[in-house]
């Protein structure tokens, strides 16, 4: 399985004033701009950190999701991001990249804010040997910031803040949130169950 962002965020959309603010209320951050580009990506790093914990995209966006076998005996196929906006295509591929989109008609999308999933109407077509299948979607809460839920919006530019604050510290917190971090995204989280083996 592999998950991948078709085209990534474009810096426009990153809240890089909001992170500026904040670092100008307890730190005298400069606002002459010059630290912008820097500040963007430390918001990227935010943006996938918490994407990834809570399995929600936060600004809309196109993902290709590529399985070399179905989740479910063909029956259903989970996503692995949420919100779903539109399932676009399924396609199935074989070992030398021949192959074509799925019938419209053989599928259908059931929408859902933690586990959305293709369904096949009759069960799914048997993906070849060797081959693939590729589900092309769009997902995300919106296409501009003020979309995002307010909570999670605040995680990232927390997060963002953090990472430039500690970047000269040489990464000794390891991979662990804070703990204001942490409590804004918890109801955002996706419960795993049976080690994630649930359609």
């Amino acid at each position: 399985m592999m998950l991948t962002e078709v085209a990534k965020v474009p810096d426009a959309l990153l809240p890089v004033q909001a992170v500026k603010d904040h670092l100008r209320l307890g730190t005298g951050f400069s606002s002459d701009g010059m630290q912008d580009g820097l500040l963007a990506g430390y918001l990227r790093a935010a943006l996938a950190a918490i994407e990834g914990r809570t399995g929600k995209a936060l600004l809309t966006r196109s993902f290709i999701f590529r399985v070399d076998r179905w989740r479910s005996r063909t029956v259903a196929q989970s996503l692995p991001i949420a919100p779903v906006v539109a399932v676009n295509s399924v396609v199935t591929l074989d070992g030398f990249g021949g192959g074509g989109p799925i019938d419209p008609l053989k599928w259908r999308f059931v929408p859902d804010m933690s586990r959305p999933r293709i369904e096949g109407l009759g069960g799914l077509p048997t993906i070849p040997e060797g081959g693939c299948a590729e589900i092309h979607f769009d997902a995300g809460f919106g296409a501009a910031w003020s979309d995002v839920p307010p909570d999670l919006a605040q995680a990232v530019v927390l997060l963002s803040a953090e990472y430039y604050e500690q970047r000269h510290s040489g990464g000794d917190q390891g991979n662990t949130l804070p703990l204001p971090v942490r409590a804004l995204i918890e109801r955002w989280r996706t419960v795993r169950v049976l080690g994630g083996g649930s359609a």
